[in-house]
């Protein structure tokens, strides 16, 4: 079953951010746009490559009012110790979502029961805790966080301009088509 335009469901966990432990529920993916992304764990190769590519774009999911999680499976106490050792983790100033009981990790049906770990799955919520767009694939595979954002303003679009649709490669400030029975065909 797809998780696709369904209520993201109740969760508590704790995590790392700016220098703190906070706790997050699904109570903060409401009221603002939220990127959740998924990664194996912490302290591996691939994963610390993607935070740094999003603390490096987070400035533009703020402009866009989005905030940014990401999950792992190990413990927000293992996360503190990434952010502070790891010069690209460092860089994060989004919370570092500790996920030891694989709770979220399940309920987002990215989890790898036999190994303990998620996969890369990325996650697209609206101001109503709605899933909007998911990835999900293969661990040895790093994301380019530009996609997820462009998805993330693709999303918002439609969700602000009832009736159209946002096309191929389509990019913000680019024109969108109103689905009509005059386009069948003529794309």
């Amino acid at each position: 079953m797809s998780l696709i335009n369904t209520e993201v469901q109740p969760f508590k966990a704790n995590a790392f951010k700016n220098g703190e432990f906070i706790s997050v529920t699904e109570a903060d993916l409401k009221g603002k746009w939220s990127v959740l992304i998924f990664m194996p764990a912490a302290f591996t190769f691939n994963c610390p490559t993607e935070i740094e590519d999003a603390a490096d774009h987070y400035a533009e999911f703020e402009k866009a009012g989005a905030q940014v999680f990401i999950v792992t499976t190990d413990t927000h106490f293992s996360h503190k110790v990434w952010h502070e050792t790891s010069p690209a983790v460092g860089k994060a100033k989004f919370a570092l979502v500790g996920d030891p009981t694989h709770a979220l990790s399940k309920a987002f049906d990215v989890l790898i029961p036999e190994e303990g770990l998620a996969l890369r799955g990325t996650f697209v919520i609206n101001p109503d805790g709605v899933i909007k767009t998911m990835e999900v694939h293969d661990n040895a595979i790093a994301r380019d966080v530009t996609e997820t954002l462009r998805k993330l303003q693709a999303a918002q679009y439609v969700a602000n301009h009832d009736g159209e649709v946002c096309p191929a490669k389509w990019k913000e400030g680019q024109k969108t088509l109103k689905p009509s029975l005059d386009l069948v065909g003529k794309i």
